[in-house]
């Protein structure tokens, strides 16, 4: 194994996205990381699944795992995950506030049984509260947290959401840095702890620097910030760009390479405060110049002015942007029962300790019998749990 968590094992209960994610994180970082599952599976298995059991999502979420599947309800089960436990380092969960009481693995019962487990609870809204026996998606946390509000629409103030899963996966990237963080603190004191993560919590950081800027300062008065007012997209004649400017250089190029220069010394544009006072105006001025413009003759221009700007692509078009294939981040490999599937590398790169490469996900159940032998039972007694039930059957 390769990584900078090589040796960590990590006994991971979630399902869905968020937990599944940031434990996905850790696996590609050389932990050794088994996926605990129910002996249906996650639910996330059979969503668009490309073939049973394996959703594209599923395996994005769950690569470079083993399964072992369990019945919990039965006393043979809940014994085979304290084992587990007790010689895990990290122990993750993502149930509704509640439920992994009464399946008996909260963080006391662990930590009675491994006082350096790093114990990780993630949930919608937090453990208690007026909405903590709710049940929480993606969707939920994105209208909660304001970020819908954000995006709201320019012209009619309509709330929007972002098309993508950004507060569970945003959630998975606090995780996992939360986790490796609480190792650390271990390595130091021999301790273990209990990382709580809430989804709502996890999304107001994450929108908090720019997002909320309009009521950081509690002197001012409290009142509804305006929708942003562009999207930062311009049409121009053949399609789409991305262009910004933040500092007074920056715009002085934009003005330059447009063919502007009385925007220079326009009241409204002049500084840096008058520019984001007169956004909406700034931007719908700059659109009617580059609508009849070809992309690659406006993209040349700006670059030349050292103006950020970037083509607008389209997922298909992405794959072979020529910066995505040199940074050879989108990888090839093979996931049994599908076939040849695409997988983002590991964002992060290490020097001294590499992450491994994207691996397949495992099957329901397929390490079963691996794990039980590795934690001590005899083949006997594994044969006895196929038989009875207790733990899912892999069939290749």
């Amino acid at each position: 194994m390769t990584g900078p968590l090589s040796g960590i094992r990590v006994v991971d209960l979630c399902s869905v996205v968020s937990g599944p994610a940031a434990m996905a994180t850790l696996a590609d970082q050389g932990a050794d990381v088994i996926k605990v599952e129910t002996l249906s599976g996650d639910v996330m298995r059979h969503g668009r699944a490309a073939s049973p059991g394996f959703s594209a999502s599923f395996v994005a979420c769950n690569r470079g795992k083993r399964s072992i599947a369990l019945d919990l309800k039965r006393p043979e089960g809940k014994a085979i995950l304290w084992r587990l436990v007790e010689q895990a380092d990290v122990f993750a969960q993502n149930f509704r506030p509640g439920a992994i009481e009464r399946l008996g693995f909260d963080y006391d019962a662990a930590k009675a049984r491994n006082p350096g487990i790093v114990y990780l609870s993630i949930s919608g809204v937090g453990p208690s509260g007026p909405y903590a026996g709710k049940r929480v998606y993606d969707p939920v946390i994105q209208a909660l947290s304001g970020l819908t509000d954000i995006q709201a629409d320019a012209q009619t103030g309509r709330p929007k959401m972002v098309r993508t899963l950004v507060a569970d996966k945003t959630t998975a990237i606090y995780a996992a840095q939360a986790v490796t963080s609480a190792l650390f603190a271990r390595t130091r004191t021999g301790d273990g702890q209990h990382v709580e993560m809430a989804m709502l919590d996890a999304m107001l950081s994450f929108i908090w620097p720019e997002g909320m800027s309009p009521f950081a300062i509690v002197a001012d008065d409290m009142q509804s910030a305006s929708a942003s007012a562009h999207d930062m997209i311009f049409e121009t004649a053949d399609g789409f760009i991305t262009l910004g400017t933040v500092s007074n250089t920056e715009w002085q190029g934009l003005c330059g390479a447009l063919n502007k220069p009385e925007w220079l010394t326009d009241p409204r544009f002049a500084t840096q405060a008058a520019r984001s006072a007169n956004r909406q105006i700034r931007m719908l001025e700059i659109e009617a110049v580059l609508k009849g413009q070809p992309s690659a003759q406006i993209l040349a221009a700006l670059e030349a002015a050292d103006v950020p700007c970037m083509p607008v692509r389209r997922r298909c078009e992405m794959l072979d942007d020529p910066q995505v294939q040199h940074n050879g981040i989108v990888t090839v490999m093979a996931q049994p029962g599908v076939g040849a599937i695409r997988q983002a590398r590991p964002a992060a790169r290490f020097s001294g300790t590499p992450a491994k490469a994207p691996s397949p996900a495992p099957a329901l159940g397929q390490d079963s019998a691996m794990i039980l032998k590795e934690i001590g039972y005899t083949e006997i007694e594994i044969s006895a749990f196929q038989q009875s039930g207790v733990i899912a059957q892999h069939k290749a």
